[in-house]
């Protein structure tokens, strides 16, 4: 289980979100992708972890062995929607991007950084919350309350 050394990334962790990120990616593609897009994304993200009243937010743990290196990444962002009858206020959380290194999985790390984003979800009014799982990663989300739901998804890419 996690020690519960869940923290809030700071703009210094921008390379390591980075990282834990590319291990999340290539477990859903299923080998080792490019990482030519780490450059234009880096200063970005920085700007984002540093922002003071931000709408994106990452949890993260530090490596137990390893001085400066992460293990485990939980992202989410906060939007506004215009309300609807479940949600009359249109605040949704989504989260994304829920990664820990194989060395260090099974610890209970993803969930102890879930449930630091749902706090910070809810501490900014939040009341519904999203995500997209892999097969794998399912269980512990059903575990913790989410509930698969119907809804086609078109995307553009511009």
């Amino acid at each position: 289980m996690s020690d519960g050394t869940i923290r809030r990334a700071t703009a210094q962790d921008a390379p390591e979100v980075l990282r834990l990120r590319q291990v999340m990616i290539d477990s859903m593609e299923g080998s080792d992708t490019s990482t030519d897009w780490h450059g234009a994304a880096l200063p970005v993200l920085r700007k984002q972890l540093a922002a003071p009243d931000p709408a994106f937010v990452a949890f993260v743990a530090d490596h137990p062995g390893l001085p400066g290196r992460l293990c485990s990444l939980v992202c989410g962002t906060l939007e506004y929607r215009i309300g609807n009858p479940a949600t009359p206020e249109g605040l949704y959380g989504y989260v994304f991007s829920v990664a820990t290194d194989p060395d260090q999985r099974r610890r209970g790390l993803a969930r102890a950084g879930m449930e630091s984003l749902l706090d910070w979800f809810r501490a900014h009014g939040a009341t519904t919350v999203d995500l997209g799982a892999s097969p794998e990663a399912e269980p512990l989300y059903v575990s913790m309350g989410f509930r698969r739901k119907a809804a086609p998804v078109l995307r553009l890419q511009l």
